[in-house]
């Protein structure tokens, strides 16, 4: 029997990744959009004629009974949210109804329809916010630091409830950061390559960045995804921290990508005040030896491959169309 899955999320960055994986291993993929006038595709373009697109919203539940409904999916991966953090600040309600709340309706939409669905949880490192040890891992207390934080932690922990009260299963995976050239330019991973691409072919001649201290564990996207369908696959259902155990700070960042073209990013660089977080959030670091040990999983592309192969995409990007504004 082919398997089914259901994608929250899917014309994101991991629902991109998500969906190809799970075609390459013979499955049938539905992915949900929200309902808007303009919906980007970008993506998933690539592999839309492969897939099943529907429309539900996490801010209601009666359409994701109605989706889970049609669809029957034997595994559901919830990757929607209101996932930039900066913007959880200017938009905190709205990004607890999504990133937060939405996670209770789409449980209680699986409990409804079907509660032997097995159902993924995209949880966050910024959960751990300010740190209480490092590296961090399954067991080390959350202390977010962003409304975006809050929220996630809300949905990691109503994700073990449902779990626990109602013998589900539901899996979180803890994701410290993950990168891919599908990154959205909001990110500062993505605005570093870009600004690097950029400059490099004499389209611009600054990038203005925040904190240049902060320090994360930043990984490639598509391993990510694997480790989110191995949970999955498990016996048990559990939670997992998913990360590289390797820390970088934005000014490396910064040297590797603007190093990968051949500049000095000292001689680019502007600091300003707009992009410093109100709470800031230092040093990120995963443990991921339980999914290791688990689920098999380990990353496969390095932190200098990542970025290099970023900075390429963008190169690539912006010699076809120097107007470009991603």
């Amino acid at each position: 029997m082919t398997k089914k899955a259901l994608i929250t999320g899917i014309t994101g960055q991991d629902g991109s990744y998500l969906a190809e994986f799970l075609l390459s291993k013979g499955y049938e993929v539905y992915g949900m959009v929200r309902r808007t006038s303009t919906v980007r595709y970008e993506r998933i373009e690539h592999i839309q004629n492969q897939l099943h697109i529907m429309q539900g919203d996490m801010g209601d539940l009666s359409s994701l009974i109605s989706a889970i409904s049609a669809v029957e999916p034997d595994e559901v991966y919830n990757l929607a949210a209101q996932s930039f953090v900066p913007t959880s600040w200017n938009q905190p309600v709205f990004t607890g109804e999504i990133t937060g709340l939405g996670v209770t309706r789409l449980l209680e939409a699986i409990r409804t329809v079907n509660p032997a669905i097995r159902y993924y949880q995209a949880s966050s490192s910024e959960m751990f916010g300010k740190v209480r040890e490092v590296p961090q891992k399954e067991t080390t207390p959350f202390y977010p630091r962003s409304p975006y934080g809050v929220a996630k932690v809300y949905g990691h922990w109503i994700t073990v409830n449902y779990r626990e009260s109602y013998d589900m299963f539901t899996c979180s995976g803890i994701l410290f950061n993950h990168e891919s050239p599908r990154r959205g330019m909001e990110f500062s991973t993505r605005k570093v390559t870009y600004h690097a691409a950029k400059i490099k072919l004499e389209l611009a001649d600054e990038i203005r960045i925040g904190n240049l201290e902060s320090q994360r564990d930043w990984g490639y996207a598509g391993d990510y995804v694997r480790a989110m369908w191995l949970m999955l696959q498990q016996d048990t259902p559990d939670d997992y921290v998913i990360a590289t155990g390797k820390t970088h700070s934005v000014e490396r960042l910064l040297e590797a990508a603007f190093g990968h073209v051949g500049l000095n990013w000292r001689d680019y660089t502007v600091q300003d005040e707009r992009f410093m977080r109100p709470a800031e959030v230092d040093l990120l670091v995963g443990d991921p030896s339980k999914a290791q040990r688990e689920l098999g999983w380990q990353p496969t592309v390095g932190f200098e491959e990542l970025i290099g192969m970023m900075v390429d995409s963008d190169l690539e990007k912006l010699r076809e169309n120097p107007n470009l504004v991603i």
